[in-house]
C-alpha cells in the first residue's frame, strides 16, 4: 500500500516536472501550482518560480505579485530561485521588489550568491539606493566576492550612479578582466558628475567603444550646453543607434532650440518611444501644448511611459482636465500608473480644487501596493494644502524620508492661504534653521502669513530679502506688500513701493492700494489708484464703487453720485483689489 502510494507521488512529480519544462502562460502555472499544493509536491514550488521567469517576457504588478507569494509560501526555499527572480525584478525596472527579495533571502539565513550580489546592487544603483547598496559590497566582501568580475561590474556601476566616483574609480582599478560594461559605468560616472574632463580621458583610454560609450559623451557635452561638441562627435560616431539621435535632440531641447530638436526628430530613420517622450517633454517645457498633442496622437500603440509624458504636458501647462481625461483613458486601456503618473495626475486635482478625485488617487496607491515615496507624498500634501485639508497636508508632511524646498513651499503656502498663519512662519523659521533657502511660491506663502495677521515690519523684511537667495519679487509678492501696508495705514509707503517696481504692476497692486484708500479715506492716492485700476481693467466697476465710497467719506456728494450711477449701467462685479489672493490659491 505505501508503495503503491510512493509510486504513484513519483509518477505525479515526473508528470509536473515535465510540465514545468515547457513554456507556459500564466494561468497554466497556476493550475500546475493547484495540483503542486494539492499532492504536496512542495520540492517543486522553486522550479514553478524559474519556469514563470523562463516563460515571462514582462514583469506585471500581478505577476511579480504572484510570484513574491509563491516565495513566501515556499517550505525549502533555495538560493538559485531567489537569485533568480532578483535578477528578473531588476531586468524589468521593478526594483524596490528586487532589493525586498535580497532582504528577504538574508533573513532566512540563506547566503546570497554572486548571481543575488550584482542584481541586487544593480537595483540599488537605478534607484540611488545608497546605504543599501553600501550594504551588499559589505556582504560581498564579508562573502569574498569582491574579486568576482560581474560583482565589480556592479560595484563600479553602483558607485558610479550615487555620485562616489573616488570608490567607483579604485574598485575599477583593482579590476584584472576589465570589460566594456565596467568601462562604460566608469564613464557614464564622470559624465553623470559633470566632469568631463575625466570623461574624455577615460574615453580616449577605452581599449574599445561602444554605441553607449559614444551617447554617454555626446549626451554629457549636451547636458553642459557644449552642444557644437556634442554634434562634432555626434558626426564622428562610427553607428548611431536611436540613443545618439535621442541625446541630439534632448541637448537641442536644454538649450532652448526645439526646432533643431525637431529637425533632428524628423530626420531620424528609427523613431522610437524614447523620442517621442523626449520631444513631448521638450514642448512641454516651452507651453507649445498643440505641438506635444500632434506627436501623441501619432502613436498607433501608445504605453505606459508616453502617456506618462503627455499627462504631465497638460499638468505643467495648467490643463488639468485634459490631464485627468487622459489619466482616465489609461486606467480604462488597462495600463498601469506609475509614480509619475500619480504625481501629474494628484497636481492635476490640485489646479482643479478636485480633493475627492485626488483623495481616490490616494486610496488607488495603497490598493495597488504602489511605493508611497516623498515625491508622491509632496504631491498630495500640496492637493490637501490648497483645498484646506491642512490636518491630512501635516500627517504626510510628518512621514516623509526628507522634507524639501517643494514640502515646506507646499505647507507654508497652504498654511497661508488657510489662514493658519502662525503654522506657516513656524514652518518657515524651521526650513531658514535647515538652511533650506526659499524660493518665489515660498515668499509667496509666507507673506500671506504675515498678511493675515497683520505682520507688516515681518513680511516688509521677507520681501527685501528676495534678493539674498537671487530672487526676483513677482507681481503677487508686490500686490501682498501693497496690500498689508495699505490697509496698516502706510499708503505713502505703498504708493512708493509701487512707483519703485521694476515690472509692470496689474489691477492687483493698484486695487490693493485702492482698498487701503477706501479704508484710511485718503482721497488723493485713492483717484491716483483708482486712474491705473480703471485702464487696466476699464470692464470691472468694483474699482469705481470703491472710489464712490471715498468721495462719500469727503463729502463729494456729487462725485460719489456720477460714479454710482456709472456702476448702475456696468453692472457689480467683485472687488479686483483682491484678485491677488484668488490668484494664489489656483
Amino acid at each position: 500500500m505505501i508503495w503503491a502510494l510512493v509510486k504513484n507521488y513519483m509518477m505525479l512529480a515526473s508528470k509536473v516536472t515535465i510540465l514545468l519544462a515547457k513554456r507556459l502562460c500564466i494561468n497554466q502555472t497556476k493550475q500546475i501550482h493547484a495540483a503542486i499544493l494539492v499532492n504536496g509536491l512542495y520540492d517543486l514550488e522553486s522550479s514553478l518560480v524559474r519556469q514563470i521567469i523562463n516563460s515571462t517576457s514582462s514583469c506585471s504588478y500581478n505577476t511579480s505579485h504572484y510570484i513574491k507569494l509563491i516565495l513566501n509560501h515556499v517550505q525549502n526555499l533555495d538560493v538559485f530561485s531567489v537569485a533568480s527572480t532578483i535578477r528578473f525584478f531588476s531586468r524589468h525596472c521593478q526594483f524596490r521588489e528586487a532589493i525586498n527579495l535580497y532582504g528577504q533571502l538574508q533573513r532566512c539565513g540563506l547566503s546570497p550568491s554572486t548571481f543575488a550580489i550584482s542584481s541586487a546592487l544593480k537595483s540599488c544603483a537605478r534607484i540611488l539606493y545608497r546605504s543599501g547598496g553600501i550594504s551588499i559590497h559589505a556582504q560581498a566582501y564579508k562573502y569574498g566576492f569582491c574579486n568576482v568580475v560581474y560583482v565589480q561590474t556592479a560595484l563600479v556601476d553602483f558607485y558610479s550612479k550615487v555620485g562616489n566616483m573616488d570608490f567607483a574609480q579604485s574598485i575599477f582599478n583593482e579590476m584584472v578582466g576589465k570589460n566594456i560594461v565596467s568601462w562604460n559605468s566608469v564613464l557614464g560616472g564622470y559624465v553623470k558628475s559633470g566632469d568631463l574632463t575625466m570623461a574624455q580621458r577615460v574615453f580616449d583610454e577605452m581599449p574599445e567603444k561602444d554605441a553607449i560609450s559614444w551617447n554617454s559623451m555626446v549626451s554629457g557635452y549636451a547636458r553642459m550646453g557644449n552642444i557644437e561638441r556634442a554634434y562634432a562627435l555626434f558626426r564622428q560616431m562610427p553607428e548611431r543607434s536611436p540613443a545618439s539621435w535621442n541625446a541630439m535632440i534632448s541637448g537641442y531641447i536644454d538649450c532652448g532650440k526645439i526646432e533643431l530638436a525637431r529637425s533632428f526628430f524628423e530626420a531620424m530613420d528609427q523613431k522610437n518611444n524614447v523620442s517621442y517622450i523626449i520631444l513631448i517633454s521638450g514642448y512641454s517645457k516651452c507651453g507649445d501644448v498643440e505641438s506635444a498633442e500632434e506627436l501623441f496622437g501619432q502613436f498607433h500603440k501608445k504605453d505606459q511611459l508616453v502617456y506618462n509624458a503627455m499627462i504631465a504636458c497638460y499638468a505643467q501647462n495648467s490643463q488639468a482636465k485634459e490631464a485627468l481625461q487622459l489619466f482616465n483613458e489609461m486606467l480604462q486601456l488597462d495600463l498601469r500608473p506609475d509614480e509619475m503618473t500619480l504625481a501629474s495626475a494628484i497636481s492635476a486635482c490640485s489646479q482643479l480644487g478636485d480633493l475627492k478625485f485626488g483623495s481616490w488617487i490616494e486610496s488607488f496607491i495603497h490598493e495597488t501596493g504602489i511605493q508611497m515615496d516623498d515625491y508622491l507624498a509632496t504631491s498630495l500634501i500640496d492637493l490637501y494644502a490648497k483645498c484646506g485639508s491642512i490636518d491630512k497636508a501635516y500627517k504626510l508632511f510628518h512621514g516623509l524620508k526628507k522634507k524639501d524646498l517643494v514640502a515646506y513651499t507646499a505647507m507654508i503656502l497652504g498654511c497661508g492661504i488657510n489662514g493658519r498663519a502662525n503654522d506657516a512662519i513656524k514652518l518657515f523659521d524651521e526650513m531658514m534653521n535647515a538652511e533650506i533657502n526659499p524660493n518665489v511660491v515660498t515668499i509667496t506663502g509666507i507673506l500671506t502669513a504675515y498678511s493675515h495677521i497683520g505682520m507688516v515690519e515681518e513680511a516688509y523684511s521677507c520681501f527685501i530679502s528676495l534678493q539674498k537667495y537671487g530672487l526676483s519679487p513677482s507681481v503677487d509678492h508686490y500686490a501682498i506688500v501693497v496690500d498689508l501696508l495699505s490697509r496698516a495705514g502706510r499708503l505713502e509707503e505703498a504708493h512708493g513701493l509701487i512707483k519703485s517696481m521694476s515690472i509692470q504692476p496689474h489691477a492687483g497692486v493698484w486695487g490693493a492700494l485702492l482698498l487701503g484708500c477706501s479704508l484710511h479715506n485718503n482721497l488723493e492716492l485713492g483717484e491716483i489708484a483708482a486712474t491705473h485700476c480703471i485702464e487696466l481693467e476699464p470692464d470691472s466697476s468694483g474699482y469705481l464703487s470703491l472710489l464712490a465710497n471715498i468721495y462719500t467719506s469727503s463729502g463729494r456728494w456729487d462725485d460719489a453720485e456720477r460714479l454710482r450711477k456709472g456702476v448702475e449701467k456696468k453692472g457689480f462685479s467683485k472687488l479686483p483689489g483682491c484678485s491677488w489672493m484668488e490668484e494664489v490659491k489656483a
